[in-house]
C-alpha cells in the first residue's frame, strides 16, 4: 500500500529519485533516535529530582548514577546517528 501511494507522487521512469526514499527514511530514522534519546534523558532527569527530593543526603550518588545513564542514552542516539549516515550515503 506505501508503495502505491508513493507510485502516484513520482514521475514515472525517474530512477534518479530513488536515493531520495533513502534520504526520507534517513531523516525518520535519525528523527526518531533523537526523540527516543530526548524522552530517555526526560526519564532520568524526572526519576533523579525525584530521588534527590526524597533522600537528599544521597544526591551526590544519585546525581552520578544520573549523568552516567544520560551519557549511555546520547552515545545510542549518535549511534543511532552514525547508522543513519551510513545508510544514507552507502
Amino acid at each position: 500500500m506505501l508503495y502505491g501511494m508513493l507510485a502516484l507522487f513520482q514521475d514515472a521512469g525517474s530512477a534518479a529519485d530513488a536515493g531520495a526514499l533513502g534520504q526520507l527514511g534517513a531523516g525518520i530514522g535519525i528523527g526518531l533516535a533523537v526523540i527516543g534519546a530526548g524522552i530517555g534523558i526526560g526519564q532520568i532527569g524526572n526519576g533523579a529530582t525525584q530521588g534527590i527530593a526524597r533522600q537528599p543526603e544521597a544526591a551526590a550518588t544519585i546525581q552520578t548514577a544520573a549523568i552516567i545513564l544520560a551519557a549511555l542514552i546520547e552515545g545510542a542516539a549518535l549511534f543511532g546517528l552514525v547508522i543513519t549516515i551510513l545508510y544514507k550515503f552507502f
